[in-house]
């Protein structure tokens, strides 16, 4: 964690720069406060940037995203904040730590890894996965090239068949 506040403290200035918004997810709470304080102020000064949003998983899980989220919906479900029948996909995925986020389109796993290790469980529904057998220390631009020509090589569908979105589309 101190390489973490350290590396905040040197590179929020480069983030602004660059027009980098820092966006965090994940328990927080259980951060050391000397690190929280440094990561709330990175993610302040860093707020108004639209260039490119940095998202950084810190004590994240998906399973504990999700059980975060039903907790925090069944409270207001118990204020009368929300119905049954209001709990929607959409609605659901507001009371998530990625909310107003997109979800991603691409998931990379390095190392010939073919799990996806708790990481955005409700999110990557139609994510598509690459599975490369580079190590994560020496993936470089030229395999991040070879996971995007891979990727625009195929056909999103998002749960349909391919005559289903090609009826969709017209």
């Amino acid at each position: 964690m101190g390489l973490l506040k350290e590396y905040l403290q040197k590179e929020t200035g480069e983030m602004v720069k660059n027009d980098i918004r820092l966006c965090a997810l994940g328990r927080l709470q259980d951060l050391p406060s000397d690190v929280q304080v440094t990561l709330s102020e990175t993610i302040e000064r860093t707020k108004q940037c639209e260039g490119m949003i940095l998202n950084l998983a810190l004590s994240y899980g998906g399973r504990s995203e999700i059980l975060h989220a039903v907790q925090t919906l069944l409270r207001d479900f118990q204020k009368g904040k929300i119905t049954p029948e209001e709990i929607t996909f959409q609605r659901f995925s507001q009371y998530l730590w990625t909310q107003g986020r997109p979800d991603p389109d691409l998931l990379i796993r390095t190392s010939g890894e073919f799990r996806i290790s708790n990481f955005l469980l409700w999110q990557i529904a139609y994510t598509e996965l690459y599975v490369t057998d580079t190590l994560w220390p020496d993936f470089d631009k030229a395999e991040l090239l070879k996971a995007f020509a891979d990727y625009q090589s195929r056909e999103r569908r998002f749960g349909m068949t391919s005559e289903q979105l090609e009826n969709m589309e017209k």
